[in-house]
C-alpha cells in the first residue's frame, strides 16, 4: 500500500500526492517490533538479551538479517530510480521501463 493523502487533525488540511514510504516503513511488523525493543533497550544487544531472555547471538543474527533487508530495499530503490532516469533520458521506452521495474519488484519479494 502507498500513502496518497495526509490530513492534519488540528486544522483539517488535506494534502494529496504520492508520498514515498520510508525505509523502516517498508519492513515487516515483526521487524519493526524487534527494532522498537532494541531502541528501548538503548540500542544495546546485551540489555535486550537480558530483558527478552534471548541470547546475544540470536539477537545479533536477527539484527544482521534486518540490516541486510534494509540494504536490499535501498538497492532496489536505487535500481528503480536508474530505470526511471533512463526512461526520462529517452534511452528506453515505457514498456521496457515497466518490465525492468516489475523485475526489480519481483526480486524483492522472492528474497523476503
Amino acid at each position: 500500500m502507498r500513502t496518497q493523502a495526509m490530513r492534519c487533525d488540528s486544522c483539517g488540511v488535506t494534502v494529496s500526492g504520492d508520498f514515498p514510504e520510508s525505509l523502516l516503513g517498508q519492513l515487516r511488523g515483526e521487524d519493526l517490533d524487534f527494532l522498537e525493543e532494541y531502541m528501548l533497550a538503548g540500542f544495546s544487544i546485551k540489555a535486550l538479551a537480558e530483558s527478552s531472555g534471548k541470547g546475544y547471538a540470536a539477537i545479533r543474527s536477527r539484527l544482521d538479517r534486518i540490516i541486510e533487508r534494509c540494504r536490499g530495499l535501498r538497492e532496489r530503490e536505487a535500481r528503480r530510480r536508474d530505470v526511471l532516469a533512463r526512461l526520462s533520458a529517452g534511452e528506453i521506452g515505457a514498456a521496457e521501463a515497466a518490465r525492468l521495474i516489475e523485475g526489480i519488484s519481483r526480486q524483492g519479494t522472492e528474497k523476503e
